[in-house]
């Protein structure tokens, strides 16, 4: 399959008005795949009404099929065409925070979606992205769009184009090339199904942003305990990882450093994920920094690109620094966790 290439800008009053993001819709319309810019990463597009195009995202990113979509709509109204009701809790997050980066778990619509989008579940995960070519590309094909991240399962997620075609070239029908992603992880993902809402992924909208709106908001049990079952999209499998085995180092400076001594002693390459104020303190064969530590934003937006960047080195194993989990550090150490398939070295169980 040749994929097809479209580089737009990102311009609010110019997105709708592009005959790239027409022709892109065009294909989504005829239940293609198409990547495209939001927000947070890129995501890989299909009809959300569509078992063909449903099944296409499943094929080209390896994507196990119980695992389901969130769909992307491009207005609040478009809710009323997949969600079977919208509760009071997630009518006050809409008006709090879309567009923008917050998933809302609905009861969905029966016989209305593609019953490989929601897995098979009663529910449906909707979001509406803060992106001008996002909103354009939707508005233009006038669908519901199931839109996963665009990249192979399990590889770091997108936060540019390049990322995306080095992933799924030859395997979708185009990319959208809109430009670097903003806030650099995927969408908080909130489940209002029930009496409080309940944190099922964490993101850039954070469980203090939610509970400001909603009174309550609950973390699910799957985010503090990894054997329990996640109930959302991009949860249950491990996620975000480079080709090298990852590891969260949790400890002092001094510390760290000796594992990494230890580790080059036995004729291992070593790669580690740090921070800039730190970035000096440490003698690696690779060392990457990842935002700041006074401003965890910086870490969540450089995460999938830093990650990424160890695979162009030839490092035998990445260390990471570890960070608070508070705010936006609950969504970075959540991600890195992932990456680390939940392997961790810990001063204090050092003897």
């Amino acid at each position: 399959m040749q994929t097809k290439y479209w580089v737009v800008d990102n311009y609010e009053e110019k997105s709708k008005g592009y005959p790239q993001v027409k022709k892109a819709a065009a294909y989504l319309i005829d239940n293609e795949v198409v990547a495209f810019p939001t927000e947070t990463v890129y995501g890989l597009g299909g009809n959300a009404l569509s078992e063909e195009a449903a099944l296409k995202i499943f094929q080209a990113k390896g994507r196990p099929a119980d695992n389901p979509l969130i769909v992307h709509i491009s207005s609040k109204e478009q809710v009323a065409e997949v969600a079977a009701e919208v509760p009071q809790a997630a009518k006050k997050l809409m008006d709090a925070f879309w567009p923008g980066p917050l998933t809302i778990i609905f009861t969905k619509q029966p016989n209305r979606l593609a019953e490989a989008v929601t897995a098979g579940l009663d529910t449906v995960a909707v979001r509406m992205p803060n992106h001008p070519v996002a909103l354009a590309l939707i508005e233009a094909a006038g669908l519901p769009i199931a839109a996963p991240s665009a990249n192979r399962s399990g590889k770091p997620s997108p936060t540019a184009a390049k990322h995306v075609y080095d992933d799924l070239n030859g395997r979708i029908a185009g990319i959208v090339d809109g430009g670097e992603t903003g806030v650099g992880v995927e969408s908080t993902v909130v489940d209002c199904t029930g009496e409080t809402p309940v944190i099922l992924r964490p993101g850039g909208i954070t469980k203090e942003d939610i509970e400001a709106v909603t009174g309550a908001a609950m973390l699910d049990v799957a985010l503090q305990d990894h054997q329990a079952r996640p109930k959302s999209p991009g949860m249950k499998y491990t996620h975000y990882a480079p080709d090298a085995p990852v590891y969260l180092l949790e400890g002092s400076p001094e510390w760290i450093q000796k594992q990494i001594d230890k580790m080059r002693e036995q004729g291992k390459k070593v790669g580690l994920l740090t921070t800039e104020e730190r970035l000096s303190r440490f003698e690696a064969d690779v060392v990457l920094p990842c935002g700041q530590r006074e401003d965890l934003s910086t870490v969540a937006h450089s995460l999938y690109e830093v990650l990424r960047s160890f695979n162009e080195t030839d490092v035998d194993i990445i260390y990471s620094e570890t960070f608070p989990s508070e705010g936006v550090g609950l969504a970075v150490m959540n991600r890195l966790e992932k990456a680390a398939g939940h392997r961790w070295l810990r001063e204090k169980e050092d003897s």
